[in-house]
């Protein structure tokens, strides 16, 4: 399921986030935190023993609009995710916002992992990052023709620690309708490096680019913990595409960021 490979370590793409989870919290793999805790969170424990990572992954945009049947679409309008050219949930909308729906990318974002894809001219390797558009509709770089076959994490050292924080309806089995992912590197008390990404409130996970500066070589402290907060919720581009407010999902960002950043410090 998973290798060791010179500095770093290779996920097969069709793991179980069950397995995942109980090899990641193994001593084999002692530092990748805040991978476990999204693995832990992804649907229902059923649906983890049947899903994979790289599903989790390649999940489809979610969206209020899009996930109805045919007949409630066709009296409501088409949108631009399925038949039509409008967001209804922007208005005047060109571009589907469609909320990105999955809980292990955040993570994997902060842990800076790369993902292989597999094809018929051969394998491509790319960061996670840029395997995503930012469009609701179109939200993959992923060609027909192509697998997800393999998941690379870069060696995780010993100062590396990490979380997640979720948001949803039903705590046993929901989507997320808002997500944190945080990992922290720290050196004699200082904050060396640090990474913060969301999930569920943007057309992709996504990194908050401004709290890595704004962490690197400071103390962490609440009034830190609140600025990474701000941050946090204005990357955040929440619409009305769940069933919680556009609102409530952009203050929960703010909350969870700095809960999360004040549980790792502690």
């Amino acid at each position: 399921m998973s290798s060791i490979s010179g500095k770093s370590r290779n996920l097969r793409a069709f793991a179980k986030p069950s397995r995942e989870l109980r090899s990641v919290r193994s001593p084999l793999f002692p530092d990748y935190a805040a991978l476990p805790e999204a693995a832990a969170t992804v649907a229902s424990p059923v649906l983890r023993n049947m899903g994979t990572l790289g599903g989790n992954i390649c999940l489809d945009t979610r969206c209020l609009w899009y996930n109805q049947s045919l007949t409630w679409r066709k009296s409501c309008g088409f949108c631009i995710k399925k038949d039509g050219d409008l967001c209804h949930v922007a208005a005047g909308g060109k571009k589907c916002w469609a909320a990105f729906s999955g809980d292990t990318p955040a993570a994997l974002l902060c842990l800076e992992a790369e993902i292989e894809l597999a094809g018929p001219q051969g394998t491509r390797r790319l960061p996670l990052n840029d395997f995503y558009t930012g469009e609701g509709d179109s939200y993959r770089r992923l060609q027909l023709n192509e697998l997800l076959t393999r998941i690379i994490l870069p060696k995780a050292t010993a100062d590396l620690s990490g979380t997640y924080r979720k948001l949803r309806i039903r705590g046993s089995i929901d989507y997320p309708l808002a997500g944190v992912a945080i990992t922290l590197k720290r050196l004699n008390g200082h904050i060396e490096s640090g990474r913060v990404a969301l999930t569920a409130v943007n057309p992709a996970p996504v990194l908050v680019k401004k709290a890595s500066e704004v962490l690197q070589g400071k103390r962490l402290d609440e009034e830190l913990a609140e600025l990474v907060g701000d941050l946090a919720a204005k990357t955040a581009k929440p619409l009305t595409t769940s069933a919680l407010t556009p609102e409530y999902r952009r203050e929960m960002i703010r909350v969870f960021t700095k809960r999360a950043l004040l549980a790792l410090a502690n």
